[in-house]
């Protein structure tokens, strides 16, 4: 069956990876990005694909997006809540307080607003199924990132609680929680862990294979490959779980 698809952020990086695997299968998917230009680049390049752009953490963007996306499709099978900022890499006395609130904003209170105006036309559609993507930092601790693993550990509360709310309207929630994935984030991570140890960014990115069993960092595209399954038909009792694909990471250090 032909799902109709919403990812935030959508237009680049893990998103436009899920974007492509939900395509792949003949789905119809609109993306949602901040980057006009990055949805720009991606339009025209399949035939089944929208997009437009707006800021998650606004409410009043949020519901034209919806507005539009029931006067398109007049309903909604899956959305996947994938917007999300990384915050700097401090240690708590010196976090800046805009950036904390920076964070919780575009993590936990955009996620909030895509949901609250999506979960109506889900419900006209007869059901559908919601991703959060929430991070290795939404399972362990993770030191001088105390904004973004707060707002990743409140994803998975935001997730348990969605499905016992929206289990009885046939919507099933799950979250999932990369680890370190491949592309130009990763390397920022890198980059702001060696500033902060005073170690090269080869250095830190061997630590980081360290604390995985499996030495290999995450293909995008593997994301977007369970994303499409948690949405499929073979996973409509699957609901309230977590989702690591981080090679099996004892750590978010």
């Amino acid at each position: 069956m032909t799902q109709r698809v919403l990812i935030t952020a959508g237009a680049g990086g893990i998103g436009w990876a899920i974007a492509q695997a939900f395509l792949a299968e003949g789905h119809h998917v609109h993306v949602f990005d901040i980057d006009q230009e990055a949805v720009d680049n991606v339009l025209g390049s399949y035939p089944n694909l929208s997009g437009s752009s707006g800021d998650v953490s606004s409410d009043a963007d949020v519901a034209s997006l919806v507005d539009t996306l029931e006067e398109q499709w007049g309903g909604l099978d899956v959305l996947v809540n994938n917007a999300g900022i990384a915050g700097p890499t401090a240690p708590v006395e010196e976090y800046d307080t805009a950036a904390w609130n920076a964070v919780v904003n575009v993590n936990l209170n955009g996620s909030f607003h895509v949901v609250r105006h999506t979960v109506p036309l889900m419900k006209k559609s007869g059901g559908g199924s919601i991703l959060v993507m929430s991070s290795l930092a939404g399972r362990f601790g993770y030191a001088n990132r105390i904004a973004y693993s707060t707002t990743k550990w409140g994803l998975v509360g935001f997730t348990k609680t969605l499905s016992l709310e929206l289990g009885p309207h046939n919507i099933t929630v799950n979250s999932i929680h990369p680890g370190a994935v491949k592309g130009e984030r990763i390397n920022q991570v890198f980059e702001g862990r060696a500033k902060l140890s005073g170690r090269s960014v080869e250095d830190e990115k061997n630590a980081a294979l360290e604390n995985q069993s499996v030495k290999a960092f995450t293909d995008p595209a593997d994301i977007g490959a369970l994303a499409v399954f948690l949405s499929g038909p073979h996973a409509r009792t699957i609901s309230g779980q977590q989702f690591p694909i981080d090679g099996d990471s004892r750590s978010a250090q």
